[in-house]
């Protein structure tokens, strides 16, 4: 964030701390002092400052009260400010892990601790463990990881039931094993998070119908499929056989079907979604995903054509704004290309990122969606 040169020059360890350098140029007149004025915490890592009247260094979002300009020097690395002589602030503590790596390493510690506990971890003892109040625990979880405990453990057991379906002797002891209290309740939810019945998921989809088509489209080939809940998946690439093993490798034992009448004129819907994004979807989808990727995506949904917003700003969308990296995996997760808009997420810097099928055919849509007059798609939505 902050590259620049060192602009102040200070004296080596050997010499006074204190002293100043008369041909150093002020500190005001360095980018890094409006960091320093507005206690930035995105610039801690980025550089230190030291204060020659007191001897110390801090972090450019140190609390303690603001030093005047010309007693200020900056420094790239701790190292830097150490050898210039100057010790660490006790205050900000710059030469440990900054508090947002302290908090990270912290919830990181909690989720480990659902994901291998059998039963069910209450609030209270995640909150003990961390050493915080239930409500500062609750908060932190939150803003770290985009979920609630209670939302992060049910999708820990989503995943676990997932896995025990596959390898428990019989659907009883999976759910069991997964940590569901009772059988009944894990039915309640089974459809919304298998997509399908214990049993079909088990057997691979089984006794499942998944109808499909391959089409053409001017960014190559496309794969549509839908189950009786909806489309589930939309596909791209330029080797067709490649998008049906794609298609093969999430449902294995699912009956695949191709395209009748019906399906044609689906698939004829999906790709001039392709060709003119702006003009909605208005199918029902099925979609299947954790509970923080189904978050993302419904924010992703809600980005207007011919717009783009970055990683942090859904982060900030759905209240989680230090999962910025967790919603770039929740996009390369999507499977539901264009109908899900995840080619309307960048870069903080408005640059293209990665995208599942290709950063050409990112381009392609945007540049599709921003040459097409706004009046046109709205009128296309209503």
């Amino acid at each position: 964030m902050f590259a620049l040169p060192h602009t102040t020059v200070m004296p080596s360890r050997s010499a006074d701390p204190k002293s100043a350098n008369p041909r150093a140029l002020p500190a005001s007149a360095d980018p890094r002092w409006a960091a320093l004025r507005a206690r930035d915490p995105q610039a801690d890592g980025s550089f230190v400052y030291s204060v020659r009247t007191t001897g110390v260094y801090c972090r450019p979002s140190c609390a303690a009260r603001p030093a005047r300009p010309e007693n200020v020097a900056f420094h790239a690395t701790v190292a830097d400010a150490e050898r210039a002589g100057f010790r660490a602030c006790k205050r900000c503590k710059p030469d440990q892990p900054a508090l947002v790596e302290r908090h990270a390493a912290l919830v990181a510690d909690l989720c480990r601790q659902i994901e291998s506990s059998e039963a069910a971890i209450g609030l209270q003892a995640l909150a003990e463990r961390a050493g915080l109040s239930t409500f500062h625990t609750q908060r932190l979880f939150k803003a770290v990881t985009g979920l609630t405990p209670k939302a992060y453990a049910a999708a820990a057991r989503a995943t676990r039931v997932r896995s025990e379906l596959e390898r428990a002797p019989s659907i009883t002891q999976a759910i069991y094993g997964a940590g569901y209290g009772s059988s009944a309740r894990f039915y309640e939810h089974s459809n919304a998070l298998l997509g399908m019945t214990p049993s079909q998921y088990r057997a691979g989809g089984k006794d499942q119908c998944i109808r499909f088509g391959l089409g053409r489209c001017t960014l190559g080939s496309i794969l549509v499929a839908a189950s009786e809940r909806g489309v589930c998946a939309i596909l791209l690439g330029a080797d067709a056989e490649a998008l049906v093993n794609e298609l093969e490798g999430r449902f294995p034992q699912a009956e695949r079907v191709t395209r009748d009448a019906e399906f044609e004129r689906l698939l004829a819907e999906v790709v001039a979604l392709v060709e003119q994004p702006a003009r909605g979807f208005r199918l029902p989808l099925d979609i299947r995903g954790t509970a923080f990727q189904e978050r993302v995506w419904q924010a992703l949904r809600k980005i207007p054509s011919g717009t783009t917003a970055s990683y942090s700003e859904i982060a900030q969308a759905i209240g989680a704004p230090r999962a910025a990296r967790a919603v770039a995996r929740a996009c390369a997760a999507n499977t539901l290309a264009v109908a899900i808009p995840c080619h309307r997420v960048v870069r903080g810097d408005g640059s293209l990122s990665g995208y599942r099928w290709g950063v050409e055919r990112k381009r392609a849509l945007l540049a599709r969606e921003a040459s097409e007059p706004r009046g046109d798609a709205l009128a296309r939505r209503r």
